[in-house]
């Protein structure tokens, strides 16, 4: 029963699809000087109006869709017959047939979204509640549901979305151990798109919710992407949750030299949000859990180093580059632009202590005399940390003057 279900469903995307297509035509196109019944995007409709006919009378949440194509019809013909009349009447009704056809094309469209993420919200919660769907199934509805919401706002999508609760499907996804990591990572992927899709509405579900615990507990690369988001979008509320839920030391030991290189990156990512975010309790805690020597350790790394070989990376493509003739403003600034990144892809390290210390300086998290006594804190703890007065005095220097590119 439920397999005929979704290969009936099946037909009735197909055909619905193309029927979109061609709305979308029409509607961009309303005025065309061929726009009569031969013209493509009206031919396309009219001929899939019959075969549309038999399926949305089955569908009672397509009545107001057949309604719609049935009107379009009538539209049309009216316009077909105004083109035998001159004078200014036939003129003025072109152009009202033509607007409204337009907006009928626009409804059609909408109608036909409408039942998409009907069908496909359904089928998402559907297939992640059972256990027996196959796992690549899972990703592939999850990767369409972040694809849809992060087209932008829709009301009709979330309400939908709230009335399926899809939020805590997600959630409970991502916070159950049984499920592959995959599926759980697409999980948190999806929520993330959902905050962006509407703020107001998921900020408050992600900080009553176990989210950020599962992200953090999860400990991948992607988790911790995920998380990094959604410091980005919620902010210092964020990165209180992290504090208060014990998760600062848990990403601090993610720095650590036996982890895999692209954790170690994106980590560093997270932790450098936190500074600029994180309020003064973060920040405290980030410094016990000995972020410092950690970012020291990880700056003496062949991935490391200090900014003083970024300028000599930055000769050596210039070189390469050569000479800018015109002098244009904005090619100079993209080529400088694009060295740096060429240059942070091979070292993601350089001098990363200074990199959380300006964030500190520049960050939202913090008081002007709260800044000045981190600064000071995080001198003091470099120079426990280093293992040669040369070495202090070079990441101290940077720290105190700001080397960040």
């Amino acid at each position: 029963m439920e397999a005929a279900r979704k290969e009936d469903n099946q037909q009735v995307l197909k055909v619905l699809e193309a029927l979109k297509q061609a709305s979308q035509d029409l509607h961009k196109n309303p005025t065309s000087k061929n726009n009569d019944s031969n013209s493509s995007p009206i031919k396309a409709l009219l001929e899939l109006q019959t075969e549309a006919d038999n399926i949305l009378s089955n569908d009672p949440n397509l009545s107001k869709l057949s309604n719609h194509i049935s009107n379009l019809k009538n539209l049309i013909s009216n316009l077909n017959q105004s083109y035998g009349h001159g004078g200014i009447r036939s003129f003025l009704l072109r152009r009202v047939n033509r607007y409204e056809i337009s907006r009928v094309a626009s409804s059609i469209e909408t109608e036909i979204q409408a039942w998409i993420d009907r069908e496909s919200i359904e089928n998402l919660v559907n297939s992640l509640r059972e256990k027996l769907v196959d796992e690549e199934e899972k990703v592939k509805l999850l990767r369409q549901f972040e694809e849809r919401v992060s087209q932008g706002f829709d009301l009709n999508l979330q309400d939908l979305v709230l009335k399926w609760k899809v939020f805590s499907v997600l959630e409970s996804v991502l916070c159950d151990l049984n499920c592959s990591k995959q599926v759980r990572e697409r999980s948190a992927f999806a929520i993330a798109a959902l905050v962006q899709f509407n703020k107001d509405v998921f900020v408050g579900e992600v900080l009553m919710g176990s989210t950020v615990k599962a992200l953090i507990f999860m400990s991948s690369s992607s988790s911790i992407q995920v998380l990094c988001s959604l410091i980005r979008l919620i902010k210092s509320p964020l990165v209180d949750e992290i504090e208060s839920k014990g998760g600062i030391p848990k990403l601090i030991n993610l720095l650590n030299s036996q982890q895999e290189l692209l954790i170690k990156v994106v980590t560093l990512d997270c932790v450098l949000e936190i500074g600029y975010f994180g309020r003064k309790e973060a920040i405290e805690a980030m410094l016990e859990a000995g972020l410092v020597k950690k970012l020291m350790e990880l700056q003496k790394s062949e991935l490391g180093g200090d900014l003083i070989e970024m300028s000599e990376f930055e000769e050596e493509e210039k070189e390469c580059d050569g000479v800018c003739v015109g002098g244009v403003e904005k090619k100079v600034k993209g080529k400088k632009q694009s060295r740096e990144r060429r240059f942070f892809e091979k070292h993601p390290f350089v001098s990363c202590v200074a990199r959380f210390a300006i964030q500190l300086e520049v960050g939202e998290g913090l008081r002007q005399r709260e800044r000045r006594a981190f600064k000071q804190e995080i001198v003091k703890r470099v120079r426990e940390a280093a293992v040669s007065d040369a070495e202090a005095a070079t990441v101290v220097a940077e720290v105190l003057w700001g080397s960040s590119p």
